[in-house]
C-alpha cells in the first residue's frame, strides 16, 4: 500500500487588494470620534458596535494602527481635562459622589472603547509594545484625576477627614468611601499606598497619639483598656467596610503602639486601678481585658507578669513573716492555700492557663514559703489536723482536694526533710491515739509523697502502718496464751510494738508503774520474747494512755480516759490522801518538764480539774502540794483529759529537731560525694558542690559550707584526695 503524504493548509486573513481613498484614516476615525465622543455623553445607544468594530479593524488592518491609538490618546486626554476642571469645581460634600459617579461612568466608556478597538489590542499592541486600552485609560485618569494637583488634595484631605469623623462617631457613607478606595486600588498599589495609606496611617497615629494621652490622664486601667479594646473592633471593621487588609493590620498596630505599647508601666503600675489592684480585687474581665490587649505588642506580657511576680512576692513576705499570722499553723497554711487558689484561678480564668504565668506563680510562691523557716513544721500540722478531724464526714473527693493543695504547697518546699521530720513525728502520735479520721487518706497522702520524691522518703512511713498491723496480730496471740481466770484479775492491756528504725523514738526515760499495771506489762514482755528470739522491748511510757475507773465524792463515779503518765500520778492517791509535787516526782520518775504539764492539765484545766492544788496558779512549782478533788463532777460519765502542751515546739524542741535534721542530711549529702566522684574520677570543688546540689535538691538545699566540711572528712577517712597541684581539684580513692 501506498501513503499519501498529508498537506498542511494555512488559513490567512482575508485581504483587501482594491485601491483606498486617499484620506481613509482621516474619515474612519472621524466615525470612530465620533462614536467615543457620543459614549462619553451617555448616548451610546444609538451607534453599531459592529460596525464601529469594523472600521477599527480596517484601519489596523491597512496599517493605520499607529494613528488609531495616538488619536485615542489624544481623544481621552481631552475628555478627561474638560471632566479633571468640572470635578475640581464640585462644591462641598458632593465632591466625593461627583467623582465616584464620574468614575464609575469611565470604566463604562472604557469598557465600550475596549470592546471597539479589541483587534487593535490583540494585534498592534503587543508588537508595538503600547499599554492595552484599558490599562491606557487607567493611566491617564490616574495621571489626569487621581494625581491631578487639586483632586489629589482634595481627595486625601476628603478621605481622611471622613475617617476621622468615624472615629469620633459621626456616621459617613460607608458605600461610597469603599468605591472610591476600591478605584484608588485599581489605579495600582503604588497610588493607593502613596495617596491614601501612608497619609492615613500618620494621620492614625496622631490621632491616637492624641486620644491615648487624654484618656490616660482621666480614666482608670480598666476603662483605658475597655477604650483600647473598642478602637481595635473598631479597626477591624473598617477594614471589613471599605480598607484593605493589609492596611487595617497597619491602623492596628498603631493602636496597639500608641494605646498599649507606648503606656505599658504607667498602665500596670496605676494607682488604685492597675494591675495590683485587679488582682487584689479579682477583676477577672479587667485583668483578661489587660492579657488580650498586652499579648499584642512587645514585652506585653513579661510587663504583667513581672509585676505580677513582684506582687505575689510582696504579700507572700507580708504573710509568711506577720509573727500574728504565724501564731495559728493550720490558719497559716489555710492562708497560703487561699492564696494559691486566687492566683490559679485568675490564671486559668483571665490569663488563659499561660504556662509562662503558671511558672512565674509556682516560682514567687517557692520564694516566699521558704523565707519562714517554720514553713515545713506547719504544714505537718496543717495536714495533722485535717487528717487528725478536719476530714470527718467529708466525701472521698474532698479528701483527695485537700491532699492534692497539701502537696502543692510541699513541692515549693526545698527543705523536704524537715517536713518529713515534723510529718513522722504527727503520724505516730495519730496512729498511736488512734485519732487519725481515715486510714485512708492516710495511705493516700503516703502515696503522693512517694510519687513525689521516691521510695526512700516513704520506707518508714510506711513501716509504721505495717506495725499497727502486726501489732495487733501479737496483741491476739498474747491474750490467747492466757488463762482466763487471770485475764479478769489483771488490768486490761493493749501494747502497739513499734520497730525502733521506722517511729519517731524520744529518748527512753524510765517511768515508775503502778505495781498492778508492771505485773501485766512483764508478763507481756515474757510472752513477746519468748515468741521473737533476738529481740529487746523498751516501754515509751511518755506515748501511752490509760482508761481509770474513779469514785469521787457523794459516790460520784466516771472513766477517766488519760494519758499513762496521768495514770503513775492519780494511782498514787489510792494509798495517799495528799501528797506534795516532790513526792509525785520521787514515786514515778517522770521528767520535770512531762510532769509538770502532766499536773497542769489534772488540777489547773476548768471542769478537768480531778485534783486540787494549793496554793491555786496556773504554773506548777516545786512547793504544791496535791489531793483528790472530792467535788469533781462532770455530766459526762467518760471524761477525756488532755496533755497541756503546745501545738508548735518549744524554742529547745525546734532546736532539737533541727539538730537532728542536720545530723541525718550528713550522710545523704557525704553519699551524693561519693557517687559523683566515683563516675568522674577527678573533680574541682566548685563543680562537686553543684552536682551535689544538683542531686539533693529534690529533698534539701545543702549549705556549701556543709558540703566542704563534709569532703573534708571524706578526706579524712581516705575516700577522696586533694590534688597536690591544684588544692581545688579532688580526686577519688578506689
Amino acid at each position: 500500500m501506498s501513503t499519501q503524504k498529508k498537506k498542511n493548509f494555512k488559513i490567512e486573513a482575508f485581504k483587501h487588494r482594491g485601491e483606498l481613498e486617499p484620506n481613509y484614516a482621516e474619515k474612519t476615525w472621524k466615525i470612530l470620534e465620533h462614536a467615543i465622543q457620543e459614549i462619553y455623553n451617555h448616548n451610546a445607544s444609538g451607534l453599531s458596535f459592529e460596525e464601529l468594530y469594523r472600521n477599527a479593524y480596517n484601519m489596523v488592518l491597512h496599517k493605520y494602527g499607529e494613528k488609531l491609538y495616538s488619536e485615542l490618546v489624544t481623544t481621552m486626554r481631552g475628555h478627561l481635562h474638560q471632566l479633571s476642571r468640572y470635578i475640581e469645581a464640585t462644591q462641598g460634600g458632593f465632591f466625593l459622589e461627583e467623582l465616584n459617579r464620574e468614575w464609575e461612568d469611565y470604566k463604562k466608556a472604557l469598557q465600550m472603547i475596549r470592546d471597539i478597538l479589541m483587534y487593535m489590542d490583540r494585534t498592534f499592541v503587543p508588537s508595538s509594545k503600547k499599554p492595552p486600552v484599558n490599562d491606557l485609560g487607567l493611566n491617564l485618569w490616574k495621571d489626569y484625576i487621581a494625581q491631578s494637583l487639586v483632586i489629589q488634595v482634595r481627595l486625601e484631605h476628603t478621605l481622611l477627614e471622613l475617617i476621622e469623623k468615624e472615629r469620633t462617631g459621626e456616621v459617613i457613607n460607608r458605600g461610597l468611601m469603599r468605591n472610591v478606595i476600591q478605584m484608588l486600588k485599581e489605579l495600582g498599589p503604588s497610588v493607593y499606598q502613596e495617596d491614601f495609606e501612608t497619609p492615613l496611617i500618620a494621620q492614625s497615629a496622631n490621632f491616637y497619639r492624641v486620644e491615648s494621652q487624654k484618656s490616660i490622664e482621666c480614666c482608670d486601667c480598666g476603662d483605658y483598656l475597655k477604650k483600647a479594646e473598642r478602637r481595635l473592633t473598631e479597626e477591624t471593621e473598617r477594614v471589613s467596610h471599605y480598607l484593605a487588609e493589609a492596611t487595617g493590620k497597619m491602623l492596628q498596630n498603631v493602636v496597639e503602639r500608641e494605646m498599649i505599647a507606648n503606656h505599658m508601666q504607667r498602665l500596670v503600675q496605676r494607682e488604685n486601678s492597675g494591675l495590683v489592684m485587679m488582682l487584689e480585687d479579682d477583676k477577672y474581665d479587667d485583668l483578661s481585658r489587660m492579657y488580650r490587649l498586652f499579648s499584642r505588642v512587645p514585652e506585653g506580657l513579661s510587663t504583667i507578669r513581672d509585676v505580677m511576680t513582684g506582687h505575689i512576692r510582696e504579700t507572700g513576705k507580708q504573710l509568711v513573716t506577720d509573727p500574728e499570722k504565724s501564731k495559728d499553723p493550720v490558719e497559716f497554711v489555710q492562708r497560703l492555700l487561699k492564696e494559691k487558689g486566687k492566683y490559679d484561678k485568675i490564671i486559668s480564668s483571665a490569663f488563659d492557663s499561660d504556662k509562662t504565668f503558671q511558672n512565674a506563680l509556682n516560682s514567687s510562691f517557692e520564694h516566699f514559703i521558704n523565707l519562714n523557716p517554720r514553713s515545713p513544721e506547719f504544714i505537718s500540722l496543717f495536714v495533722d489536723d485535717k487528717l487528725r478531724k478536719g476530714l470527718k464526714e467529708v466525701s472521698e473527693e474532698d479528701v483527695e482536694a485537700v491532699l492534692d493543695k497539701v502537696m502543692i504547697l510541699f513541692r515549693y518546699l526545698q527543705e523536704k526533710d524537715v517536713f518529713e521530720k515534723y510529718y513522722k513525728q504527727h503520724l505516730a502520735k495519730r496512729l498511736l491515739s488512734g485519732k487519725s479520721a481515715s486510714d485512708e487518706a492516710e495511705r493516700s497522702l503516703i502515696v503522693k509523697l512517694k510519687t513525689e520524691c521516691g521510695y526512700q522518703f516513704t520506707s518508714k512511713l510506711e513501716g509504721m502502718f505495717t506495725d499497727m498491723r502486726t501489732s495487733q496480730d501479737t496483741l491476739r496471740g498474747f491474750h490467747a496464751s492466757q488463762l482466763p481466770m487471770m485475764m479478769e484479775r489483771q488490768p486490761g492491756l493493749a501494747v502497739l510494738v513499734l520497730t525502733t528504725g521506722s517511729w519517731p523514738m524520744q529518748a527512753i526515760t524510765a517511768c515508775n508503774l503502778p505495781s498492778e499495771i508492771h505485773w501485766v506489762c512483764e508478763r507481756f514482755k515474757a510472752y513477746y520474747l519468748g515468741t521473737h528470739s533476738g529481740r529487746k522491748l523498751s516501754w515509751q511510757t511518755s506515748m501511752g494512755s490509760a482508761d481509770l475507773k474513779a469514785v469521787f465524792g457523794k459516790g460520784q463515779k466516771h472513766e477517766l480516759i488519760v494519758s499513762t503518765y496521768q495514770m503513775c500520778v492519780l494511782m498514787l492517791f489510792n494509798t495517799s490522801d495528799q501528797l506534795s509535787y516532790k513526792d509525785i516526782e520521787q514515786a514515778t520518775a517522770i521528767p520535770a518538764a512531762d510532769l509538770k504539764r502532766c499536773l497542769q492539765s489534772l488540777a489547773c484545766v476548768k471542769g478537768k480539774n480531778v485534783l486540787c492544788k494549793e496554793p491555786m496558779s496556773k504554773d506548777i512549782l516545786a512547793g504544791d502540794r496535791f489531793c483528790v478533788n472530792e467535788r469533781f463532777s462532770s455530766k459526762f460519765f467518760k471524761v477525756k483529759i488532755g496533755t497541756v502542751v503546745a501545738q508548735k515546739e518549744s524554742e529547745p524542741e525546734k532546736q532539737e529537731t533541727r539538730q537532728r535534721v542536720e545530723e541525718d542530711r550528713k550522710p545523704q549529702i557525704e553519699a551524693a560525694i561519693v557517687r559523683i566522684m566515683k563516675s568522674r574520677r577527678v573533680l574541682d570543688h566548685n563543680n562537686i558542690v553543684a552536682e551535689v546540689t544538683k542531686q539533693l535538691q529534690s529533698r534539701f538545699l545543702p549549705n556549701p559550707v556543709v558540703i566542704k566540711k563534709r569532703i573534708e572528712s571524706l578526706i579524712e577517712r581516705e575516700f577522696l584526695e586533694r590534688d597536690k597541684v591544684d588544692r581545688k581539684m579532688y580526686r577519688y580513692l578506689a
